[in-house]
């Protein structure tokens, strides 16, 4: 696999490791791939895409800026931020306050979640990712989010959508403390359209630390 630019195979590992862990072995075979960024071994049963949203201002970037390489305190646990200083990653960690170095820049670029969702939706459409028996958006939310505007993002993701040949069937929307799981396809009441997943400390710490080993494996290859 091509190693890419700001270490994006963390995230899209986190990813896969979230999927298999909290929603079963459907997910286990998963491999990483380019577009979509997790795929089925076959290329055909299931394709997930995995990006980023953030609000653009600059209280975001100062605050982000300010977080790397533990310039902000940490008093819940020093040794968190000793593996953000030596890894370069974050997300998991206490709470997603905090960015590592290396994935500055990954932030960075990141989109408001309307514009990433409005983006991501268009690509598919055009078959930039390819067709699938089932597609995923897996979305990375740097911000807080809550039931309410889950909701909104997937309603969004549907009217979008809604004339397109290619459509993704399923929307996650990942927080520090969260999974939630939106299901876009047709015919299903609102009430069994989303369900929340808590992800609690250790499970988050697991994730990353999983995610970060595949990372340093990847960046250590020719």
């Amino acid at each position: 696999m091509e190693i890419r630019k700001y270490g994006t195979c963390f995230f899209e590992q986190y990813a896969h490791i979230s999927l298999s862990s909290i929603l079963g072995h459907e997910f286990d075979d998963l491999v990483n791939r380019d577009r979509p960024d997790l795929q089925s071994p076959d290329g055909v049963r299931l394709g997930i895409e995995v990006t980023r949203a953030m609000e653009q201002n600059k209280d975001s970037a100062g605050q982000m800026l300010k977080a790397i390489s533990g310039i902000t305190d940490i008093k819940d646990d020093p040794d968190e931020l000793d593996r953000i200083i030596e890894t370069g990653y974050s997300f998991g960690l206490e709470l997603g306050h905090y960015v590592g170095r290396k994935e500055l820049d990954y932030w960075r670029l990141a989109l408001p979640l309307q514009r990433i969702l409005q983006s991501k939706v268009a690509k598919a459409g055009n078959g930039f990712y390819g067709t699938y028996e089932k597609m995923g958006l897996y979305v990375f939310c740097k911000d807080p989010i809550n039931d309410a505007d889950a909701i909104k993002a997937y309603r969004f993701v549907m009217g979008l959508q809604k004339y397109q040949d290619i459509r993704y069937n399923r929307l996650y929307l990942a927080e520090a403390t969260n999974l939630y799981v939106c299901n876009l396809d047709d015919g299903l009441s609102e009430d069994s359209r989303m369900l929340r997943y808590p992800v609690t400390r250790d499970m988050r710490r697991d994730f990353y630390l999983e995610a970060v080993r595949s990372q340093l494996i990847s960046d250590r290859r020719p």
